[in-house]
């Protein structure tokens, strides 16, 4: 008679368990996390759509930042990244993590968070800012604001530069206007440390847009993120020197058509297109410097070009 019970119980169970995973269409599988974008390792269990209608029956749960029904996640990388809980700023768009409603009462007004005291801002974060400040788009109501721009400096997140700040999660996370991250644009040049340079900014930047430079076409988001150029740290606000712009002329006259200085990676990311600059310097109006003194033991890859190309930047 127990036997009887036992096995009732069990049946019974098993047939609530399946009732409940068809009604909820969920599907069950193991999946072994690869490399990069989820993070973790070992076996996890997600549960996945198995038809459209799971997506309908939880609307009305869902808030109105939850992806849509038309970004639910297809490769391996979505779906490791949807349970990591990256998966919606990855997949951010216009139409899905910018609400136009700030910027159609007022227009397209940008707020700069005031800076804090005793927070340390680069130089050329403070140009930015600036430039920002003084355009006829800032307002200092973030009421009237249409886009967000934080006082906290995210240019480099090079944890062995002396400009790294740090902390920068928690700071971001305690702002009152952050909501994760929404109708906020975050400046980047420089991220993740030598010698592999990974993209990771150290926060979470939610649902806000990057200016980053040096973007890799896997994480930019089209239509979203804004690739910018890496610049000196040193480059002057107002362009240097008057004389080599002409104004008023189109197209305008420029001595240099094409500027570029910095280190040729002799190994590793990056190696292979610095490597190749050499081949448009053309020392008149294409002038592409670049110096094999990059790191302590730079001259173990030193190429027969490395003598010619440190001096010509030396210069």
């Amino acid at each position: 008679m127990q036997a009887k019970k036992r096995y009732f119980i069990l049946f019974s169970a098993s047939a609530c368990l399946g009732l409940l995973l068809y009604l909820g269409g969920v599907q069950i599988s193991e999946r072994t996390p690869g490399g990069g974008g989820g993070g973790g390792g070992g076996n996890r269990r997600v549960a996945e759509p198995r038809w459209p209608g799971f997506i309908e029956r939880l609307q009305p749960f869902l808030t109105d930042r939850t992806v849509n029904q038309d970004n639910i996640p297809t490769s391996p990388r979505d779906k490791r990244d949807a349970v990591s809980g990256i998966y919606k700023g990855r997949m951010c768009r216009m139409d899905s993590c910018f609400d136009f409603a700030l910027c159609k009462k007022n227009g397209f007004k940008v707020f700069v968070y005031p800076q804090e005291k005793g927070e340390k801002i680069s130089e050329s974060y403070q140009n930015i800012l600036a430039s920002i400040s003084d355009s006829r788009f800032y307002t200092s109501d973030p009421r009237q604001a249409c886009l967000f721009v934080l006082h906290l400096d995210t240019l480099d997140r090079d944890q062995l530069s002396p400009q790294y700040v740090h902390n920068l999660k928690a700071k971001i996370q305690n702002l009152n206007l952050w909501n994760d991250g929404r109708n906020h644009l975050i400046f980047n040049l420089y991220s993740g440390t030598w010698p592999n340079y990974t993209e990771d900014l150290g926060f979470d930047i939610g649902q806000a847009m990057l200016a980053k430079a040096s973007i890799s076409t896997e994480n930019f988001r089209p239509n979203f993120d804004v690739s910018i150029p890496l610049f000196s740290k040193d480059h002057p606000r107002t362009g240097g020197e008057r004389g080599y712009l002409k104004y008023n002329s189109i197209p305008p006259f420029r001595k240099y058509m094409l500027v570029f200085k910095g280190k040729r990676y002799l190994t590793g990311i990056g190696s292979d297109t610095r490597n190749a600059l050499y081949h448009v310097h053309n020392s008149e109006d294409v002038v592409l410097l670049t110096t094999c003194k990059h790191g302590k033991d730079w001259q173990k890859h030193k190429d027969g070009r490395c003598d010619r190309d440190n001096a010509e930047y030396e210069k």
